[in-house]
């Protein structure tokens, strides 16, 4: 198989340090191999699998975690926790924290609109990472790489209890910081029949989080999201 440029060896060794073991290094080069890349260079084999394999292994281990930790919660509850956790948003913040960014093999169109940073390729980089660190060592190795990455957001889930409404939980915030009720900002873009939303937050006339998607709904929930997290750790807390 060729491998990328700028070379498998330099993600390698940053990806060994980060998660204190290697992965097997032909696994690692089609973890890291984005479809732009593939294309320009002959076809090269994609991530595209091993995003697949991924994204299993990542809903089993953290579905397990969440039942074992939470006995008393009905069905519901739990999928809203997994919900949470288990989505683009959440696993490009992941991305962000190992710098995966820097490691992902991208074609020129994707480097020159910022690739490297967009939630999607992030996120389905990080899956296909971790499909390749569950075929190299098994499921127990892939299941202690997931908890090292994903406990944060784990007991975020959980601190949340009853509220995994995002909008519901940033709402009962405000109100027990005395900030009185948040406000949405909607903005979007496109055409009718594909429109992009953007929303933030505001509080005490201050704008917080920051949501995107393909409704407002989902723009606003993740804002509310976003702005859930500044806000507990602001000095409003």
């Amino acid at each position: 198989m060729t491998q990328p440029e700028p070379g498998i060896e330099v993600a390698s060794v940053h990806l060994a340090e980060v998660l204190g073991f290697e992965i097997d290094r032909q696994l690692l080069n089609q973890a890291l191999t984005h479809r732009s890349y593939a294309y320009e260079h002959g076809g090269l084999p994609t991530n595209e699998r091993l995003e697949f394999l991924g994204d299993s292994v990542l809903g089993l281990v953290v579905t397990d975690t969440l039942y074992r930790e939470n006995p008393d919660l009905p069905e519901g509850q739990l999928a809203k926790m997994r919900a949470s956790i288990v989505n683009a948003r959440a696993l490009a913040e992941v991305a962000r924290g190992i710098d995966l960014g820097s490691c992902v093999f991208l074609g020129k169109g994707e480097l020159t609109t910022g690739g490297p940073d967009k939630a999607s390729i992030l996120a389905d980089t990080l899956e296909a990472v971790i499909g390749a660190v569950y075929l190299g060592h098994g499921l127990d190795i892939a299941a202690q790489t997931l908890h090292q990455l994903f406990d944060p957001a784990i007991e975020r889930a959980a601190n949340l209890g009853a509220g995994l409404d995002w909008k519901t939980s940033l709402q009962e915030l405000t109100a027990n910081l005395g900030l009185g009720v948040p406000e949405y900002v909607i903005t979007q873009s496109g055409p009718d029949h594909d429109k992009f939303f953007t929303a933030r937050v505001r509080v005490a006339d201050q704008l917080y989080g920051n949501g995107e998607g393909p409704s407002k709904k989902q723009a606003e929930q993740i804002a509310a999201q976003t702005a859930w997290g500044e806000l507990s750790q602001s000095d409003h807390a």
